[in-house]
């Protein structure tokens, strides 16, 4: 009986990332952080899920591509709004 094929396959690797960032997006918490830089290294930012899986890293200069690609450019005033006013190394609920 359990020597048989089963004729279920289990989603691909592309599916189940799609259903992994849909959840992270649109289910669950998203978090801010912003990071100092030293010397010539520039400041940056981190956007962490409620697992604190890191979802995006940005300078805090150039957040178009890491938000685009979280399909968060829509929101891109609020965001740098938020981590303009966010002191360093602290962390702050993202409200989307």
């Amino acid at each position: 009986m359990f020597n048989e094929r089963c004729s279920y396959s289990p989603p691909g690797i592309f599916t189940t990332f799609l259903i992994s960032q849909f959840e992270t997006l649109f289910l669950n918490k998203m978090y801010v952080i912003k990071v100092k830089g030293i010397a010539k290294i520039p400041d940056y930012v981190q956007l962490r899920d409620d697992k604190f899986t890191l979802l995006a890293y940005f300078r805090v200069d150039r957040p178009d591509k890491s938000l685009d690609k979280l399909g968060l450019g829509d929101k891109l005033p609020y965001i740098m709004d938020l981590v303009k006013d966010l002191p360093f190394g602290q962390i702050a609920k993202l409200d989307i």
